[in-house]
């Protein structure tokens, strides 16, 4: 039996590919996570692949843009 950490457990062959991140904008690595979500290795954004006859990355945990009334204020102290 071998002691080697990367022969036991789950099966984990992550892919590496190249593609232009939308976060930092970046022509960049992007390393796959799971079989359709990568990271990118510039800025470390999750994103989730997309396939529509075009391949594009689109960002995960996207926060929705806040109306200027309804962004909250700032105080020091």
């Amino acid at each position: 039996m071998s002691n080697n950490f990367f022969t036991r457990g789950p099966n984990f062959k992550p892919e590496v590919t190249t593609g232009r991140c939308p976060t930092c904008r970046e022509l960049t690595m992007l390393v796959s996570v799971t079989k359709d979500f990568y990271r990118c290795i510039t800025c470390g954004a999750d994103l989730e692949q997309k396939i529509n006859g075009v391949i594009k990355y689109i960002p995960m945990n996207v926060k929705p843009h806040l109306s200027p009334e309804n962004k909250p204020t700032i105080t020091n102290g």
